[in-house]
């Protein structure tokens, strides 16, 4: 497991309690010193007590690597590319990878399972990304969950399922790698929209608008990229953005509602003190657009907001007219 936040402690929890040994890298000498005197991540679900028999916290990222079969990738994308190289080329030959991050390689504009397939020269059979819809926070309460594995290789997808499925959590394969990380990606830009809106004083009535317009628009752009048959009610597409977008949980939604409240991104960034992955995919989708040329009100108003410096409100005024 390789990061420290929410999401790699909530899946560090499922793994271990279902009878796995999790070496779990974390950059912080401290959080791994208070982890072995505690058993608690002193960070994010610190409520959440850790098996030390199963689970072994380290900052050794290379022995991490080479003790494990699996390696889950759990740190925010803009950490992906500092911490994978520091390591050699072949050092995930014959690994399994799954990532469970929600966001692209800032300015290589990549999926990060497309980064790791080329840094270490895998084939994507070799690979597998997480989606929910599934808060990190309902795991440590142990709600009842779901979460789908895509991934080209069946077999893969459904061995990482039998990994994560017990009595509050059910996992299902599918083989849309590129459809559900990218829907993945936007369901975060489409949630900080709705949360500048929010904090601009819109009600549910427009959000609902919102998201219906934002599954046509995420409809689109997958298809432009990668057309395949896939049915975006599913629970990994349609279900991981309505948690997102709806739920006081999302990071990204109380980001947006910071911004739409008149903080600047610095100081909503400062606050929060936790990573919305929305406001670097944002950058990334738009830039890729500008070749695909697929109409994306919603990430345009979010981009305009968050890097152009347009006033959220003009620019949500804006949108309004754009949505149907």
């Amino acid at each position: 497991m390789l990061g420290g936040g929410s999401w790699a402690t909530a899946l560090t929890k499922i793994l271990s309690e279902n009878g796995s040994r999790v070496h779990w890298w974390m950059r912080s000498k401290d959080d791994v010193q208070h982890l072995l005197r505690t058993r608690h991540n002193p960070r994010y679900l610190s409520s959440v007590a850790l098996d030390l028999d199963r689970v072994l916290p380290t900052t050794d990222l290379k022995e991490a690597v080479e003790a494990a079969d699996w390696l889950v990738l759990a740190v925010p994308a803009a950490f992906v590319q500092s911490a994978l190289d520091k390591l050699d080329r072949d050092a995930l030959k014959g690994k399994r990878i799954i990532s469970a991050i929600k966001g692209m390689i800032p300015g290589k504009n990549v999926l990060v399972t497309d980064y790791v397939a080329e840094r270490f020269r895998l084939p994507h059979t070799r690979l597998g990304v997480v989606a929910g819809p599934c808060h990190a926070e309902e795991v440590a309460l142990e709600k009842q969950s779901y979460l789908t594995i895509g991934s080209p290789d069946a077999e893969l997808a459904e061995d990482f399922c039998r990994l994560l499925r017990n009595r509050y959590v059910k996992a299902n394969p599918a083989t849309d790698l590129d459809g559900i990380e990218y829907c993945a990606v936007m369901k975060n830009i489409i949630a900080l929209t709705g949360g500048i809106a929010h904090g601009l004083g819109y009600g549910d009535n427009f959000l609902a608008v919102l998201v219906s317009n934002a599954v046509q628009e995420m409809r689109r752009f997958a298809h432009a990229l990668n057309p395949q048959p896939r049915d975006l009610s599913g629970s990994a597409y349609l279900g991981d953005l309505l948690v997102t977008a709806y739920s006081q949980f999302s990071r990204n939604r109380t980001f947006g509602h910071m911004v739409g409240r008149g903080y600047s991104v610095k100081s909503a960034q400062l606050e929060m003190n936790m990573i919305a992955e929305g406001y670097y995919a944002v950058k990334s989708i738009y830039e890729i657009n500008r070749k695909l040329q697929v109409s994306m009100p919603i990430t345009t108003a979010a981009y305009n907001i968050l890097y152009e410096k347009i006033s959220p409100a003009i620019e949500i005024d804006l949108l309004k007219e754009k949505l149907k």
